[in-house]
């Protein structure tokens, strides 16, 4: 089933432990929609970011929303993203 991507991916994490694996690991942290998949989210990722993903990997929080942290591929920075949104 294909999903809107603004509806896969409902909003950037800021935390510390996500702004750490940002500069780190090169790699994005959303909380997406329950329904969404892994390839949901990729495919949200390539459409609106316009980057190649190495790695997705997703958990539910104790909070009950679900979290992605998305591995970009060395081509991109995502540090470079995360400023485009806004997130720094």
């Amino acid at each position: 089933i294909k999903m809107d991507p603004y509806d896969t991916l409902l909003f950037p994490l800021m935390g510390e432990k996500a702004t750490l694996m940002r500069e780190k690991e090169n790699v994005l942290t959303f909380v997406v929609s329950k329904k969404a998949t892994k390839k949901n989210i990729r495919e949200a990722v390539i459409e609106l970011f316009k980057v190649d993903v190495e790695n997705i990997r997703v958990m539910h929080t104790t909070k009950g929303t679900k979290k992605a942290h998305i591995k970009l591929s060395s081509k991109h920075s995502a540090d470079e993203i995360a400023s485009h949104m806004g997130v720094i």
